[in-house]
């Protein structure tokens, strides 16, 4: 299974930032030496035209000028710099490389991304550019450039991040080819909400059995009024009970079930998956990086069914 990564752009984040960015390298290595099946790969940086396909221009140069104007920095959470806009053109390019994978082999994966709070011209909650919304619109130009006359593939995203989607929501407002399922908690960030297609709000303190029940809900009402043909699923390990901003309760067993009900759902209706990480902000990080191997554990699972129905 092919998973991407750009864990040599490092973002320069002063002494006491509360974003946890060695956790993507402890992934990569913990990848690297416990799960030999997965072959890992740099990430290739996207173009501001690839960009363009669900950003403003103007944003696309600002960010790439530094010259975003002090609140719009400050929402995105990170101090510019020119390893922080080398970085998120690679994260976007990891789950584009991971869609365009997942469409050979089944599934494929980004070791970072998930940046759903970035909306067409801003970004926001360490999220730079949506690296789902320009992969998803690629993905079906792509399609659109190979059978001249077809119609764009439709594309489901299931955000289970436990922070709502509102970037990837406001993107695709108003394209029915694209499918916005968000299971998050509702007392968390971001306070304004930006309503997708499903939208499940829950409560602080929400443990395994619920949060199943309602995922299984979810992915039901995703099947009534979607026929996907793409999948695209932020995997975020936030709804951990050891998560510092997650406030929702789900053990490793709950998490491990969740991702399990995702790759079930996609295998089963012979949906090509692209997965990332999202959010994860563990007390220790070490919480965060082992909920995110399970995740690829379940994923490779899932993976080798693929490959096994190929031959």
């Amino acid at each position: 299974m092919k998973a991407f990564y750009s864990t040599h752009f490092v973002l320069p984040l002063p002494a006491g930032h509360r974003f946890p960015m060695g956790k993507y390298e402890r992934l990569r290595d913990r990848l690297a030496a416990e799960l030999p099946p997965l072959r890992l790969a740099q990430a290739e940086p996207v173009s501001d035209a690839d960009l363009a396909l669900a950003h403003t221009p103007e944003y696309i140069a600002a960010v790439a000028s530094g010259t975003l104007d002090e609140r719009m920095q400050r929402e995105i959470g990170f101090p510019w710099s020119a390893a922080m806009v080398e970085r998120s053109r690679r994260s976007v390019g990891a789950t584009v490389q991971a869609a365009r994978a997942a469409l050979a082999e089944g599934i494929a994966a980004n070791i970072a991304g998930g940046t759903h709070h970035a909306s067409a011209g801003r970004g926001g909650g360490y999220c730079v550019f949506n690296d789902v919304a320009v992969a998803a619109r690629l993905l079906q130009r792509e399609h659109l450039r190979q059978r001249p006359g077809a119609r764009r593939p439709r594309v489901a995203v299931i955000d289970l991040d436990v922070h709502q989607g509102n970037g990837t929501a406001a993107i695709f407002a108003r394209d029915d080819s694209v499918f916005t399922l968000s299971l998050h908690g509702e007392n968390n960030f971001p306070f304004r909400k930006v309503a997708g297609d499903l939208d499940v709000g829950l409560p602080d303190g929400t443990g395994d059995d619920d949060y199943l029940a309602a995922l299984d809900l979810a992915l039901e009402a995703l099947d009534q009024r979607f026929g996907a043909e793409r999948v695209f699923y932020l995997a975020g390990a936030d709804p951990h009970e050891g998560d510092r901003l997650g406030r929702l309760r789900l053990s490793y067993d709950g998490l491990i079930a969740r991702d399990r009900r995702v790759f079930d759902w996609a295998w089963r209706r012979q949906l090509p998956l692209a997965f990332s990480m999202a959010g994860g902000y563990g007390h220790d990080i070490e919480t965060t990086v082992q909920v995110q191997m399970n995740t690829f554990a379940v994923a490779l699972e899932y993976w080798r069914r693929w490959q096994n129905a190929a031959r």
